[in-house]
């Protein structure tokens, strides 16, 4: 284990300058954290074979669900909800709720209507979206702005 350290001591030596270039300390301590991911990753995944381990070394749960036939991830919410900007699917006012299901129909994304809504008045608060109360239920929907 030691030797591990050594390594680890010899690699931070070596990225120092540029991690204290950066005046944030939180900046810093982000680009360490990362930098640790990765060498964890792939530390283990020689050791393990290509199972995943978090920061503390824990085996995380692999989630099948989450990768494509190419082996990649689902696109997050934002991404989907970008795209979707760029068709038609907001020409028509839409709520969180019917978005939700249009995302886990289309896009096989099973998302919260709480993952969705902040994402949603990001994009109005940049007039890519406009916000309306319904007049039914009292809720939200967006329609392009």
């Amino acid at each position: 284990m030691s030797k591990h350290i050594e390594k680890l001591k010899k690699q931070l030596v070596e990225v120092a300058e540029v991690v204290n270039s950066f005046q944030s300390e939180a900046v810093q301590v982000k680009i360490i954290e990362r930098l640790l991911d990765v060498m964890i990753e792939s530390e283990k995944g020689d050791a393990e074979g290509s199972e995943l381990f978090s920061k503390k070394g824990r085996k995380v749960r692999s989630d099948d669900d989450n990768l494509s036939a190419a082996g990649r991830k689902k696109p997050g919410a934002t991404k989907i909800l970008n795209q979707l900007l760029s068709t038609d699917f907001f020409d028509v006012t839409r709520s969180i709720s019917s978005i939700a299901n249009y995302c886990k129909d289309q896009f096989d994304s099973d998302f919260k209507t709480s993952e969705l809504s902040g994402i949603l008045l990001k994009l109005a608060n940049e007039n890519k979206l406009r916000r309306e109360r319904s007049n039914e239920n009292n809720r939200f929907e967006y329609i392009k702005a």
